[in-house]
Parts: structure tokens; sequence; C-alpha cells
């Protein structure tokens, strides 16, 4: 079976120890991806914390560039992504042609946003601009159901506010997340995105993680009080997609 690697701080990353993933359509495994350990999680956001003061740094047309480099990269693997697709979620060929071109689209439609200053008052009592900066490290959590589209729509916002990330995928769909990271890597400057793949228990890991500034995390509304527990003690920024919403 294909093993996959991890990305952090620039460099394809395995683990100790591996998990099996499964084909939907025969209950077969048929790839193993990396079960990143506690110590792995700490090295992807030390990387995130260190890129972050040169990437926060960068003009808004800088990081429009790489989101385009990014599309660029994503472009000539549509059709790999699309099998690998079929394979680890069970999406029709189709569907999943679909999802692996709208990867490529939505790094090329956030690399068409602007972060512009909002004039909220300007007379002769004075001036109030809002400015919005980036945060830090975001930890992205994504489900099974859209899992390239939903690591994309994580990663594309964080990196064109000048914000480096940390992303996990669903155990049961983190094949075409890491190779996603595999491309990554290869345009974005070390540390910006990293991707790590884990169960449940990397989740908590991430949570409550003192060196992540963020949570944005798509899935079920069990799993989303958990993670607004989690976080409160922190005061962790948070966004939460919930099921059925």
């Amino acid at each position: 079976m294909t093993t996959y690697a991890m990305t952090i701080g620039g460099k394809a990353a395995a683990a100790p120890k591996t998990f099996e993933v499964i084909d939907p359509a025969t209950g077969e495994p048929f790839a193993e991806a990396p079960d990143a350990t506690r110590e792995q999680l700490d090295e992807a956001v030390a990387a995130a914390r260190r890129a972050f003061a040169d990437w926060s740094r960068t003009t808004v047309d800088e990081r429009k560039k790489v989101l385009q480099d990014i599309a660029a990269a994503i472009k000539p693997k549509i059709g790999e992504l699309a099998d690998l697709l079929v394979r680890e979620q069970g999406k029709p060929r189709d569907r999943a042609a679909s999802e692996a071109a709208g990867a490529m689209t939505w790094f090329r439609v956030t690399a068409g946003y602007d972060l512009p200053v909002e004039v909220v008052r300007n007379d002769e009592g004075g001036r109030i601009e809002v400015r919005r900066r980036p945060i830090g490290v975001v930890g992205g959590i994504t489900p099974w159901n859209f899992p390239l589209i939903l690591a994309c729509w994580k990663i594309a916002p964080a990196l064109l506010a000048g914000d480096t990330i940390v992303l996990k995928p669903s155990p049961y769909t983190p094949l075409t997340t890491l190779v996603l990271g595999e491309l990554i890597r290869e345009v974005v400057p070390p540390g910006v995105v990293n991707i790590v793949s884990g169960g449940d228990e990397l989740g908590r890991w991430m949570t409550t993680h003192p060196g992540i500034d963020k949570i944005s995390f798509t899935g079920s509304v069990e799993t989303g009080k958990a993670i607004m527990a989690a976080v409160a003690p922190d005061l962790k920024r948070l966004t939460l997609e919930l099921g059925g919403n």
C-alpha cells in the first residue's frame, strides 16, 4: 500500500505509526496515512509561528501571487486528485473532478479579494479606520464529505489574511489533503502551510495547543460543542461550521 506524507515546516514528514485508509466501495484498506505524534504537532505549530514573522509582513499583492501559484500547482494534478478522492471518499468521478477543479478555482477566487481599509468616520471630529491584521497561527480541522475543497476554504483565506496554518483532515479522508500539502510546499515559504494527519486525539491537542491562536472547524454539532469548551480557557478565536447549518 502507498504511504503518504505530512507537510511540516516545508518538508515531507513521516510518523512512527500509520493508520489505514479504507476504500468505501470495497471496504478494504488501500493506503496508509501518518498518525502524527504530539511532538510532531508541536513541530508544525513551531514552524507556523516562525513563518508567521515574515509572512505577516508580506503585502497583500505578494500573498495573492502565492495563491495564484498554488492554483497553478493544482491544475495539472486535478485528474490525479479526483481519482484519489474517489478511492478515499467514494464520490462519483465527475463530482470528484468538480471538487478538485474547485480547489484550484478557490485559490484563484481568493487571490482576487482585497483587504481594504474601512473608513467608519471622517469628519471635523476625526477619522476612524478599521484595518484588518493577521491573527497568527490558525488551526484548521476539516471533515470527510468535501475533504479537498474544505481544506482550501481554510488555507486560502488564512494565507490572504497574512496568517499561517496547521491543518488536520478527517482520518477517513486524509489523502487528497496530504497530496495538496505536497503541491503547496513547492510554492509556499516553509512553515506557512503545515498538514498533519491523525485521529480525534490530534484534534484535541490542536484545540488546546497554546501556540495556535484560532481554530476553524467544520464538522458535527457534538464535536463543535466540545471544541468551543476546549478553546474557552485561552479565549482562542473560533469559527464553527457545524452539521445542519
